[in-house]
């Protein structure tokens, strides 16, 4: 009871600043931290897949592309109201997401991380295509307009996307919260641990699978229809190989199996490459990887793991007190279960 209160007590806080924070910046910090939201709720949604599920995708970055594309199409032909394009994205990656998983099912491990590594390849070429340019603008890309600020708030426009997206964002991770703490999540350890045990305990694999492919394309697409709203601009050179690349090194870095994690990973890709930059303009990828291998060397388990241990350090009087045995879990007796059939 104490330690949910405690989580409770510190995500409470977390608000209060995330609330303040926009008035104490400027703007194009203001605009970073909002980046840093987005961010989060993508790799929100490849963490469910990669972290609670196990699968493998080096393709999200073509998800982010659809949901960027798809608000700005109806916002640039259609003059749909930019708020009205989020749950718009969410159904289209939905649906993209889940048609995906259902032939990836047959894939597992590496063979479905070159699958999604394909649709990251492709999908910027299609973007490129002379029959989708009237659409998509080609190579020239669709600029967006920055959306004002409604019922005459005194907020910058910066400062009106930020709790835009900050609301969004609350939305998302109190929803991934209760599904990955509750039967679904459960269910997706399972079948990440052990699939043929999970099975056999009738959980039905390949539908968990394909909703999580789903679910994880929505939360990727919605960020990327809010990069499109906050960024003003979508272009296929924007959603490349190495962007997928980057939220995969996100999700890892925040760490895997974790709904903080998520955003670790967010303020890592927004401000790490920056200090990279300003450490040096010569190398500044050598930095950015320098940072990299210290923070696995140091961090094997992402921030977020390094973050829990610290604290559970703390509580326990440096490590000496004992800890009080925690419930056996279904995923416990999975993993005892495989550990006599191999003994």
């Amino acid at each position: 009871m104490g330690a949910f209160a405690n989580r409770r007590t510190a995500v409470a806080l977390l608000l209060a600043v995330a609330c303040v924070l926009p008035f104490l910046v400027g703007d194009f910090r203001v605009f970073q931290f909002t980046q840093v939201m987005i961010y989060a709720i993508a790799l929100m949604g490849l963490n469910m897949l990669m972290g609670y599920n196990g699968q493998i995708s080096l393709g999200h970055g073509a998800f982010y592309a659809v949901g960027a594309y798809t608000a700005a199409i109806l916002i640039d032909h259609w003059a749909v109201p930019y708020a009205l394009t989020i749950p718009a994205a969410a159904l289209v990656t939905f649906v993209f997401g889940f048609l995906f998983g259902i032939p990836a099912l047959r894939l597992h491990g590496l063979y479905l991380a070159l699958a999604t590594l394909a649709l990251a390849l492709a999908l910027p070429q299609l973007l490129r295509f002379d029959a989708v340019e009237p659409w998509t603008g080609g190579v020239q890309g669709i600029f967006v307009e920055k959306p004002a600020v409604p019922f005459g708030l005194p907020l910058s426009q910066d400062q009106w996307l930020y709790f835009f997206t900050l609301a969004i964002a609350i939305v998302l991770f109190v929803l991934a919260a209760n599904l990955m703490g509750g039967r679904i999540g459960r269910a997706l350890v399972a079948i990440r641990d052990h699939h043929v045990a999970a099975e056999t305990m009738g959980i039905d694999a390949a539908r968990y699978k394909s909703l999580t492919f789903g679910i994880s394309a929505m939360y990727t697409g919605i960020a990327g229809a809010l990069s499109a709203i906050v960024v003003n601009f979508v272009a296929p050179d924007s959603f490349d190989l190495f962007f997928s690349i980057a939220l995969l090194v996100g999700v890892v870095v925040g760490g895997l199996a974790s709904i903080s994690g998520a955003i670790y990973g967010g303020l890592f890709l927004v401000f790490v490459p920056n200090i990279a930059q300003d450490i040096s303009d010569a190398a500044p990828w050598a930095i950015y990887g320098l940072f990299l291998i210290v923070l696995m060397f140091t961090m094997p388990y992402g921030v977020a793991g390094f973050v829990a241990r610290v604290l559970l350090w703390m509580q326990g009087g440096g490590g000496r007190a004992k800890i009080a045995p925690r419930r056996r879990t279904a995923t416990d007796r999975l993993r005892a279960w495989r550990r006599d059939l191999w003994s």
